[in-house]
């Protein structure tokens, strides 16, 4: 056969194919949703706070590390912990033998220990520790392993409460001096916000510009102080900023200091700023539910907000 009549008949197989395989028209085609499966895990402290704190630590990794693997038997991809998760919330107190829990991140045993487990279960882990830099250089910071065991980065906390009834952060940690980065892991581009980060806006937009998909807020917040602003300020950053964001905040009552009860109530957010799964108030639970990343596209053309900001004129909103 000549090359012009083999390619004739290449012309008809193709047409043929396509015509039994009744394909409809490229418009009409879907597109295949991105969805990704979100762990989020929220939990008591194990012991009170006057108990040795390397034996909290080791009680505490050890009780992340079986809900961990819960989260992944339940088919999470990404699984976020809590704020400063191998401890109680010890800034409810100022005592310098706290000081003691801080590691080197990427260098220290517990973030070792969390890539060694990203790796071994395929999934992408947030891990938020007590970060030393240098001598008394300590950070609230939070690591993003990927599902290989890549070591991705980290976000350091950058708004620093110091107020009661007890969030005395001055006292261990100085702001944060990363930026809000962002990260491109096996299920999406990931940000990271650290608690009462959530109560500042612009670097949640931040966060958007920069691409996230998904937002992280590992938190540790009582019900006296915060819990009528817990399903409002996140839920409107989603809004805001039309990306997911994964609220996470521990639960009980932490002795000796009883600030307050941790509410739990761990929630994944969506872009049009519905809350569509959330865990219970007051106990453990590893809070497991999937999401379309393709709803942000979605969402994006129907609401023009980053085509409608006005930055040459918030010019004053960054003077001090």
């Amino acid at each position: 056969m000549c090359l012009k009549h083999r390619l004739l008949d290449g012309q008809r197989t193709a047409k043929s194919m396509e015509r039994d395989c009744k394909l409809p028209p490229a418009k009409q085609r879907s597109v295949m949703p991105r969805n990704v499966r979100i762990g989020l895990v929220q939990a008591t402290s194990t012991h009170p706070g006057d108990v040795d704190p390397a034996v909290i630590k080791t009680a505490m990794i050890e009780k992340h590390l079986r809900y961990i693997e819960e989260a992944a038997a339940k088919g999470a991809q990404i699984v976020c912990l809590q704020e400063l998760f191998y401890g109680p919330y010890f800034c409810a107190e100022q005592k310098t033998h706290w000081y003691g829990l801080t590691e080197q991140v990427p260098g220290g045993p517990t973030t070792q220990l969390m890539i060694e487990t990203a790796r071994r279960l395929g999934i992408v882990l947030i891990v938020p520790v007590y970060e030393v830099e240098g001598t008394g250089v300590y950070y609230n910071t939070a690591s993003i392993i990927d599902a290989d065991g890549t070591w991705l980065g980290k976000y350091r906390k950058s708004h620093i409460p110091h107020c009661h009834p007890g969030f005395w952060e001055k006292f261990y940690f100085r702001p944060g001096n990363l930026g809000y980065p962002v990260f491109e892991t096996a299920v999406g581009r990931v940000g990271l916000y650290i608690c009462y980060d959530r109560h500042f806006p612009e670097g949640a937009r931040a966060l958007g510009l920069n691409g996230a998909e998904i937002v992280f807020n590992p938190s540790a917040t009582v019900a006296g102080l915060s819990e009528h602003l817990w399903k409002i300020e996140q839920p409107s950053h989603a809004v805001a900023n039309q990306y997911f964001i994964c609220a996470i905040n521990r639960v009980g009552v932490e002795k000796p200091w009883e600030i307050g009860e941790f509410y739990g109530q761990s929630y994944v957010c969506d872009p049009r700023g519905k809350i569509v799964a959330e865990a219970c108030r007051d106990r453990d639970e590893v809070l497991v539910t999937d999401i379309d990343l393709d709803l942000i596209q979605q969402v994006r053309d129907t609401w023009q907000f980053y085509r409608d900001r006005r930055p040459e004129s918030y010019g004053p909103l960054t003077a001090p």
